[in-house]
């Protein structure tokens, strides 16, 4: 276990010290991605004047047993007021990802990315981390980790992200 866990160690590290965060304020990178669960792929810009919540997950993230059921209550409650999530799983085994989704079904977009391009565009340095992109695609909050509590705020967050006029 630990020899095959050396090179996914070393694999992260070098990840982490290569990658260019996006921040706060700047344009979300626009993307085409296969889906986890159906053929077609998933693109960014198809949710174009939506607030979206990108989420980047995986199975063996402690937080994202907690994320994805909240973020699916989320999506219910404002999908239909222009809010969609788009949750990015970068598992090595696409049956990893399967497999945790059986516990944890989930009715917004998955993508698939195992080769990390995603990830690696937008600069993520650890699971659960999610860029909250306002309607008129550019990242208003960045948020790592997933507790209790963070559901709250945000609701908050989405709501007034709704609630703004695009110009």
């Amino acid at each position: 276990m630990v020899r095959g866990l050396a090179p996914v160690l070393l694999s992260v590290m070098l990840f982490l010290q290569s990658a260019q965060a996006l921040q706060i304020g700047e344009k979300a990178l626009d993307f085409s991605a296969p889906a986890l669960l159906t053929p077609q792929p998933i693109q960014l810009a198809d949710h174009s004047g939506q607030v979206v919540y990108l989420d980047f997950w995986a199975s063996w993230c402690g937080p994202c047993r907690v994320s994805l059921p909240s973020l699916d209550a989320l999506y219910h409650e404002f999908k239909t007021a222009g809010f969609s999530v788009l949750a990015v799983n970068v598992d090595a085994d696409i049956r990893d990802a399967k497999r945790f989704l059986q516990t944890r079904p989930v009715n917004y977009p998955l993508i698939y990315d195992a080769e990390q391009r995603l990830p690696k565009l937008y600069g993520v340095k650890g699971m659960p981390t999610a860029y909250l992109i306002d309607r008129r695609g550019v990242i208003r909050h960045i948020h790592e980790g997933f507790r209790p509590g963070d559901e709250a705020r945000l609701r908050e967050m989405v709501r007034s992200l709704l609630a703004e006029q695009i110009q």
